[in-house]
């Protein structure tokens, strides 16, 4: 065979196996009559045992912002991750009023005075205080001119954190 043929055979199978990833990553609508699980049979029909787990969310918070954003990860990757690596992300979330304050700057507020205007977050000290914690475990960010904002990508696993709990 010559060499051209050989390069030619190789450039085809690797057309094909790009192709056949773009076509697994495809998710179509599904159907009126599917039933309750199509998100889960779908990521069944595309992870191998022993499963995987995926978030997935089309968004528009009440602030106007739109978030369309999924991931998914193997279980077995998961499981095999240490989960003690993120107890810092939770432990930034894992205080009554950084959630409010990240509420708020889902629904009304933008700025540091915004926030010290509802009255419930204390003094602009203790403020600054917990939007620290939320900046530095990647839950808000600073949008400049004293705006913080939740990242679009930290939105649907925000959300997905709290249907978890509601569980």
């Amino acid at each position: 065979m010559s060499d051209a043929v050989e390069r030619l055979e190789s450039l085809e199978e690797r057309v094909a196996l790009l192709e056949s990833r773009v076509e697994a990553h495809v998710v179509p609508a599904a159907p009126e009559d599917s039933g309750v699980f199509w998100a889960l049979e779908g990521l069944r029909a595309r992870a191998p045992e022993p499963g995987a787990v995926m978030m997935a969310g089309s968004v528009q918070t009440p602030n106007g912002y739109e978030a369309r954003w999924q991931v998914s990860a193997l279980a077995e990757d998961l499981f095999s991750s240490d989960f003690a690596e993120r107890a810092e992300a939770l432990s930034a979330l894992a205080h009554p009023v950084r959630l409010r304050i990240i509420q708020q700057l889902m629904t009304e507020a933008e700025t540091v005075q915004d926030l010290a205007g509802t009255g419930e977050f204390g003094t602009s000290g203790q403020i600054y205080h917990h939007l620290r914690q939320l900046t530095s475990a990647g839950w808000l960010r600073a949008a400049g001119g004293g705006r913080y904002e939740v990242p679009v990508a930290r939105v649907v696993p925000l959300l997905t954190i709290l249907m978890g709990v509601d569980r």
